[in-house]
């Protein structure tokens, strides 16, 4: 059974459960450079949308979107392990892309971990394409896959569909 959750903005209170949740989930074997003080930033960014998942037990997902003028950035997004493949982390993607196609951009941009093989099959799945490889990316010692997505292909093709 799937949990049942809402998405809404995160608010100054939700900045150390962010921050510790990346700490565990995203961060393993780099260090810790999502700390509270930086979610707490990007929550008061008006440039940033930090969107949290939330579920009986407090957040169990969350999603930064940094909107820059051509594209959407994604620097920090996770779900609860336990809770993934039960759609949350899908359902964060699209609220992120309907923000983003609302603010009239069509395009985003996000990394993962090139050993990180579960992430990077999400993002395809997602329609996400990988457009580079960069070595070193996480703190010089981890590759990285670089992904695009064109949102405003999808909603044509979607668009032009027939019923």
């Amino acid at each position: 059974m799937s949990p049942a959750f809402t998405i809404r903005l995160a608010s100054q209170r939700d900045a150390l459960q962010i921050a510790e949740m990346s700490r565990t989930l995203i961060e393993v074997g780099l260090g810790w450079s999502w700390t509270p003080k930086r979610i707490l930033r990007a929550i008061q960014d008006p440039q940033v949308n930090v969107a949290v998942a939330c579920s009986t037990p407090g957040i169990v997902g969350f999603l930064i979107a940094s909107y820059q003028a051509q594209y959407v950035h994604i620097p920090l997004f996770a779900v609860n392990a336990a809770l993934r493949r039960k759609g949350i982390g899908s359902a964060l993607v699209r609220w992120m892309e309907a923000t983003a196609l609302s603010a009239g951009i069509g395009t985003v941009r996000l990394e993962a971990r090139l050993a990180n093989h579960e992430a990077r099959a999400f993002y395809r799945a997602l329609g996400y394409r990988e457009i580079m490889l960069e070595p070193g990316m996480y703190k010089g010692v981890e590759a990285g896959v670089r992904f695009a997505k064109d949102l405003w292909a999808e909603a044509h093709a979607g668009a032009c569909k027939r019923p």
